[in-house]
């Protein structure tokens, strides 16, 4: 159908207008070039570096004492010289392209009608032409089930024998080897080596900055660094046209493991897995592939009428969810910065997985959207973080639980970075992560899931947040050192600094984990747990709250400081408003305001310059309940940070674009226009909150809210016209809607339901008993 397809008429002029397919382990960008296709390759597991060695030097936590007391007494220049020295020295290493395929496979003469199309109902990208010889179409999907790529081509105008593409690697040493495999047939396999160090792009002055190492792989295959990789390729001729099928592998064998380097082993399973896919007929693995995919997709829709339909709104839901099918799949890992998708050796951020923000929204839509189970590769990130980082704790802090910075990578990297504090020195990345561990048992996570995942996982946050906090001086706790992300102050004639204490975020953060700790450890109480739920109990009495400024606005530090960017892309002091959920309409109304207040102010000074930096802007919009800043933001968004082929955008002056692709606003975005339609994080199921004054009709279905329900609502001329909820649950199901509704069992049943409190002004809350698995209608 043609409203879940972008459509376009020209070949990728850059990467970031190619169309991406995956499966969560294999990334493949299609150029969409006539005649010889361009597409680059990418294995999740395909990193630089190898495992984090351990430390040989004792850490720098003996600063810490000294690094406070600049802080409480001000001394803004001495405490950002002594969190430098807190610092590590090494950085992340990087996530690395596997080269770019040349396939050619057809007539490339007086071209045509040119067209191409990525399909996101059935997760394909399509390039349609004509040439002289005649019509041709290629067609590429990545299958889940078969762990392979699929290309084919077909029409008159394809070439009349089987060519086999070549592979233009970065990487140097790359070997090419032709083999018969007894299934697979003739096949071509490309053998290399990723780097053993690359130094992120934004470091200027290290050389060289790509290391790959020339050591001869032990016994075993494996290296201390420099993984490495396989990429096997067979094409047969069709009856149809051409097929061209791809596996990779990696050397990759675990965080805490030495990469395999050896090719024959990695050649030897790439090649298996070509065999297992040619083994069965093309139309199989497209029906296959088709039926994984379409599991996922179909569990929740939006539908746009009217003059929206013909906006950017759907396509970037149904995009964004596309998105998170191809690049995150259980057993993979997580989507980092770029998805799975990246031509550099040295990407943008190392495209790694940036904790600060790019990472958790990546999932914001996982669970409200039907793609829960999605969610497990950023849980077993989480759970590796929390044991990795408690050395770092250790080292940086002398404090128990587990501290985790700003950055990580495929070998689970926790440690502040060198380089400037208001990034480096952020260790509140595991409450944030913890969030989403949270939120999952929320939607209706079982038990096992809390006690195996949630409560560790909480544990080790709260550890390291109560052993962070210290008096303020006025009868309050603060955590010490403190920074809003990439953020400075101003102080002085013309001084800036970042490190501070309790600044907005940290705070928030630091609540949160403590009161969810509490919560698990009385939901699932253990000895060992009581003693450290007591002390939690007692900081949260005395935690400091988010103050309110002198303009009405929350503060972003611990009290009022000129911002050197007023403008800036980062809003961490509004994260209890949202993704958090402490601060609401009706139940904390002076932080409403001054939330409200705040995001203004940084939108009068140009926020919003980033793809992902606007999709938090439209979440916040939905929960300020403002549809007029909603609208603009999508439009803003879809006109400004987007690619041709709607993928989103971070300026990055060294390219020649001058901007960068990062998944997090295509992901991100999805939960804003969710939460437009759907809230359930204040005791309700709250429809159409922010429905936009151009949404003047439409349906969206398969919305998961918290307590394990699931809505589906259809409006018209800006009103409700029905809802269904299929409670998740047994007890109290309550429901928030613009004006007074009938509710109805399916088969007609009249429900008695009463109003009950809470609700913002115009707005009525409807309760009633729910029963488990019961559909309510609504209207």
């Amino acid at each position: 159908m043609a409203r879940y397809r972008i459509e376009l008429t020209a070949e990728a002029a850059e990467f970031e207008d190619g169309f991406p397919v995956g499966n969560g382990r294999l990334g493949a960008m299609l150029h969409g070039r006539p005649g010889i296709e361009l597409i680059d390759l990418n294995a999740d597991t395909f990193w630089s570096g190898g495992p984090l060695p351990p430390p040989t030097t004792p850490g720098p936590a003996d600063l810490l004492p000294a690094l406070r007391r600049a802080v409480a007494a001000g001394e803004h220049a001495r405490a950002e010289a002594l969190a430098v020295r807190l610092q590590g020295t090494a950085w992340t290493q990087s996530y690395q392209p596997l080269g770019q395929l040349e396939w050619r496979h057809g007539d490339q003469r007086d071209i045509t009608g040119y067209r191409r199309h990525l399909d996101l109902a059935e997760a394909e990208a399509v390039m349609q032409y004509s040439a002289a010889s005649g019509a041709i179409r290629v067609a590429a999907y990545a299958s889940a089930p078969d762990g392979v790529l699929v290309v084919t081509a077909t029409g008159a105008g394809t070439v009349p024998a089987a060519v086999a593409p070549r592979l233009r690697s970065p990487h140097p040493g790359v070997t090419a080897a032709r083999i018969v495999d007894p299934v697979a047939g003739p096949c071509v396999v490309w053998t290399g080596r990723a780097p053993a160090h690359v130094v992120p792009n934004y470091v200027a002055d290290r050389h060289p900055a790509v290391v790959y190492a020339t050591d001869t792989p032990a016994a075993d295959g494996t290296v201390e660094a420099g993984m490495g990789f396989a990429v096997a390729t067979a094409v047969r001729r069709t009856a149809e046209g051409l097929l061209l099928v791809v596996a990779v592998e990696t050397g990759f064998r675990g965080h805490e493991h030495r990469p395999v380097a050896d090719g024959a082993p990695l050649t030897a399973a790439a090649v298996a897995r070509l065999a297992a896919a040619l083994a069965r007929a093309p139309q199989a693995l497209r029906a296959r592939h088709v039926e994984d995919y379409r599991r996922l997709f179909d569990r929740a829709d939006l539908h746009l009428s009217g003059p929206a339909a013909a906006g950017p709104a759907e396509l970037l839901f149904h995009l964004g969810r596309y998105l998170l099918i191809s690049s995150s799949r259980p057993g993979t890992q997580p989507a980092n910065l770029q998805g799975i998708w990246n031509a550099d050796v040295r990407p943008g951020w190392s495209s790694n997985w940036t904790l600060n923000i790019n990472t958790e929204m990546n999932y914001w839509a996982a669970e409200s959207t039907g793609l829960e189970q999605l969610h497990e590769p950023l849980f077993q990130l989480t759970r590796d973080l929390a044991v990795a980082g408690e050395r770092t704790a250790a080292r940086h802090y002398a404090a128990r639980g587990s501290a985790v910075h700003h950055n990580s990578d495929l070998w689970r990297f926790t440690a502040p970075v060198p380089g400037d504090p208001q990034w480096s020195n952020w260790p509140s990345a595991l409450p944030w992560l913890a969030a989403h561990v949270w939120d999952h048992l929320a939607y209706g996570a079982g038990a096992g899931f809390g006690r195996a995942t949630a409560l560790p996982v909480l544990r080790a946050a709260a550890r390291f947040a109560l052993d962070l906090l210290v008096p303020d001086g006025e009868g309050a706790l603060v955590l010490s050192p403190s920074t809003s992300p990439e953020h400075h102050f101003r102080f002085g004639a013309d001084g800036f600094a970042a490190t501070s204490w309790g600044c907005a975020l940290d705070q928030e953060l630091a609540r949160e984990v403590l009161t969810r700790f509490v919560a698990l450890s009385a939901r699932w109480p253990a000895p060992a747990d009581a003693a450290l739920a007591r002390e939690a109990a007692t900081a949260l009495r005395g935690l400091r709250q988010v103050p309110i400024g002198a303009d009405g606005a929350l503060l972003e530090w611990y009290d009022e400081r000129p911002p050197r960017e007023p403008g800036h892309r980062h809003l961490s002091h509004l994260y209890g408003l949202f993704p958090g959920t402490r601060i609401t309409e009706t139940g904390t109304p002076a932080d409403f305001a001054a939330a409200r207040r705040a995001l203004a102010i940084r939108l009068e000074h140009g926020s919003g310059h980033t793809g992902w930096s606007r999709a938090w802007i439209l979440g916040l919009a939905a929960r300020l309940r403002d549809a007029a800043l909603a609208a603009e933001t999508i439009g803003a968004l879809a006109r400004d940070l987007c690619s041709t082929s709607l993928l989103t955008l971070h300026p990055d002056p060294g390219r020649p674009s001058g901007q960068i692709f990062q998944i997090d606003g295509n992901l991100g975005v999805v939960a804003g226009l969710t939460e437009l339609l759907v809230q359930s994080h204040d005791g309700a199921i709250a429809l159409l909150r922010a429905l936009p004054a151009e949404w003047t009709a439409g349906t969206v279905r398969g919305i998961r809210c918290r307590g394990g329900h699931t809505a589906a609502v259809t409006w018209r001329d800006g009103r409700l016209e029905s809802a269904t909820v299929v409670a998740g649950a047994i007890g109290p199901l309550t429901v928030e809607l613009a004006g007074p509704a009938a509710v109805h069992t399916a088969d007609g049943t009249p429900v008695t339901t009463i109003e009950v409190a809470g609700a913002p002004p115009g707005r009525h809350r409807l309760c009633w008993a729910a029963r488990s698995g019961t559909e309510y209608r609504i209207g």
